[in-house]
């Protein structure tokens, strides 16, 4: 299959070479990223690209001081809602009414379901939710840069308080939880780049419940 041959080409490339990514990947890249599933369709993230040079040489000393931040092409930032609110909700229980054309009833007892559930969480608790939504965009995002023929490289190794201040994330309501960097790999200088992908057998990996 294509997508695994592509699967087994990409790693963490952990050196980039600058080189710009066409835009024509960047949108495939984003566009798998909006048609990633979501718990209840709501989507609670946002994603941040950084290309601004200046921008990323802000961010790369509070992320291990990571080469592939400042080298990297396009700078991706994913971003969850730091709660869910009424608002939110209602945002993506209207927009699915209008994009489909019609109320249903039983979609509508679902919305009233999670406004009377969500919003009266904790917020940690709710971040934490829609932190997990956005790393399954996040995760789909790399399959896509691997079938595009990009490096990806998934980074949890920086500051996140740090990084929200740097892009302003509190006051849009959000907070950083995972950045992948978009770029080529730099095979002169990436240690990690000719050496073998090691994974778990099948056998220790998955179990069979018939």
């Amino acid at each position: 299959m294509e997508l695994i041959d592509k699967l087994n080409w990409r790693y963490a490339a952990k050196a980039m070479n600058g080189k710009k990514v066409p835009q024509e990947k960047i949108d495939n890249i984003i566009e798998a990223i909006s048609l990633a599933p979501t718990s209840s369709g709501l989507q609670p993230f946002e994603v941040i690209v950084v290309t601004n040079q200046e921008v990323k040489e802000k961010i790369r000393p509070i992320a291990w001081d990571q080469s592939v931040i400042t080298d990297c092409s396009h700078l991706f930032v994913f971003a969850a809602w730091d709660t869910y609110t009424a608002d939110r909700i209602n945002k993506m229980f209207d927009l699915t009414n209008e994009v489909r054309g019609f109320k249903n009833e039983g979609w509508e007892n679902y919305r009233q379901m999670l406004l009377g559930s969500y919003p009266q969480k904790e917020e940690e608790v709710n971040f934490n939710h829609a932190a997990r939504q956005a790393y399954i965009a996040f995760s789909q995002a790399i399959a896509a840069a691997a079938f595009e023929g990009v490096d990806a490289t998934p980074l949890e190794g920086f500051d996140p308080d740090a990084l929200d201040e740097i892009l302003g994330l509190r006051e849009k309501g959000l907070r950083s939880c995972v950045m992948l960097p978009i770029g080529y790999r730099d095979t002169d200088n990436d240690w990690l780049v000719n050496l073998k992908k090691v994974r778990k057998s099948k056998e220790d990996l998955v179990t069979v419940v018939a």
